[in-house]
């Protein structure tokens, strides 16, 4: 990727949706957290000054502080350093970028409306864990005007949209494409997988201590054993009579189908060579003398498998009756009660829940990714098994969720395509951007005035 589109492109994945556009806004922080809010334009204390022109639009130098701030916050919160001057590099390069393509979104006459900025709005609010009101009052504190506010967020749906016409459009993806990008992936699982290997063993134990004159003996006992196993004599049967395993030779010595790592490395290396229904050379290992059989060897099925989780919830909509702030505060409680172990969720999901899972405790079933909104499946991954997260707002309302199970499933071949799709649109929507943002960075008219302070 061109150096001097990034953090572009990332750019251009949180536009991808409303709701994740608080990532670029002065508010990142949710409502709960005690953690200091990204500095506001106001707090750029340096003088402002023009210090390049997109087309005939500037760029000043308090817009490319306030972003580069925000972007060594994002990158240091990654374990990434970013030193100050590179950061205002990256700063001023992403607003040129930024520019000529709101500029291109307007000459095409894309027109964002009020209705779909208080919608933007309300999402930027969802995300924070706050009311439309609380995120005003925040805005506020940090000394965010409500008017700058909704023209950056005016912007973020003009790249978005723009983006969207001019880059998503040109993406195809054939159904040879699939084909290719699933059997390639089958192939690298295959190569991958391990083998596994079904073993019966008589052993012919050594004490320790022994001397050389003891263990003679029973050396050629062991070699005895296996030259008649070879000709033909019932490994089971001679296991019974002559194992001395913990086991004492039950189940014919046999030890089942099991992946190689899971057999002493002696094992897997001295039958290796040994054909099904073979018997290999006799082995020696610290417990005495082995006699191996082959039962069986396969290789282990190459399936595309995908995480599901099993979770439920308590659903809570909002309504005249009831506010976010009271939805919250109810839910808070009765974490704190399941926590401890006051209350049952189930119970509590059939009493309280306001969705259709609660005539089963709240029960989603199990969900592939993507199955739920983004707000919802983020928290419900971080989640373990057994844990109950802190209330969630949604664009449904308030969530209290549990993850009851988590799984590794084979993935059918729907979901197998499906995956294949968008993997491959993301890789061609990558190339696709990168193209079209250098060209229309470079049809922009660039004049640098004053270096950024």
């Amino acid at each position: 990727m061109n150096k001097h589109l990034f953090p572009v492109r990332a750019l251009w994945a949180v536009c991808a949706s409303v709701c994740l556009a608080a990532a670029w806004l002065p508010l990142s922080v949710s409502a709960q957290s005690t953690a200091p809010s990204v500095p506001s334009p106001v707090a750029i204390r340096s003088a402002d000054f023009i210090v390049a022109v997109v087309n005939s639009e500037p760029v000043t130098n308090r817009e490319v502080q306030t972003l580069a701030l925000r972007l060594q916050r994002e990158v240091q919160a990654q374990g990434r350093p970013l030193d100050a001057a590179e950061a205002k590099r990256l700063a001023l390069e992403q607003l040129i970028t930024d520019k000529a393509q709101i500029q291109q979104a307007r000459d095409a006459g894309i027109v964002i409306d009020e209705e779909a900025l208080d919608q933007a709005e309300a999402g930027v609010a969802s995300n924070n864990q706050l009311t439309r009101e609380a995120l005003r009052q925040r805005l506020q504190q940090d000394g965010v005007a409500l008017t700058t506010f909704r023209e950056q967020l005016r912007n973020q749906l003009l790249l978005s949209r723009v983006r969207e016409r001019e880059v998503e459009a040109r993406i195809r993806i054939s159904d040879i494409e699939v084909e290719q990008f699933l059997q390639e992936q089958l192939k690298t699982l295959a190569a991958r997988a391990q083998v596994e290997l079904n073993l019966a063993m008589i052993l012919i134990a050594v004490p320790e201590n022994s001397s050389e004159a003891q263990i003679q003996p029973l050396e050629a006992r062991a070699r005895d054993v296996a030259r008649r196993a070879r000709s033909g004599e019932n490994f089971a049967e001679l296991a019974k009579s002559f194992s001395q395993a913990a086991d004492r030779g039950a189940n014919g010595g046999t030890m089942g189908l099991r992946p190689t790592d899971r057999y002493p490395e002696l094992f897997v290396q001295a039958t290796a060579a040994v054909p099904v229904g073979g018997v290999a050379d006799v082995l020696r290992s610290g417990a005495g003398f082995h006699v191996l059989k082959v039962l069986e060897r396969q290789q282990a099925p190459a399936t595309l498998t995908v995480t599901q989780t099993r979770a439920r919830h308590i659903l809570l909509r909002l309504s005249p009756q009831l506010t976010q702030a009271q939805a919250l505060a109810q839910l808070s409680a009765l974490r704190q009660d399941i926590v401890s172990g006051k209350a049952d969720f189930a119970d509590a999901a059939k009493r309280l829940s306001q969705d259709g899972s609660a005539a089963q405790g709240g029960d989603l079933g199990w969900a592939s990714p993507g199955m739920f909104v983004p707000e919802f499946e983020q928290v419900m991954n971080r989640l373990r098994p057994g844990q109950v997260a802190e209330p969630l707002v949604s664009r449904f309302g308030v969530h209290l969720i549990e993850v009851t199970e988590r799984r590794d499933a084979p993935m059918s071949d729907a979901e197998q395509r499906a995956l294949a799709r968008n993997v491959l649109r993301e890789k061609k929507l990558d190339e696709a951007y990168v193209a079209w943002a250098e060209d229309v960075r470079g049809r922009a008219y660039v004049e640098m005035r004053e270096p950024v302070q």
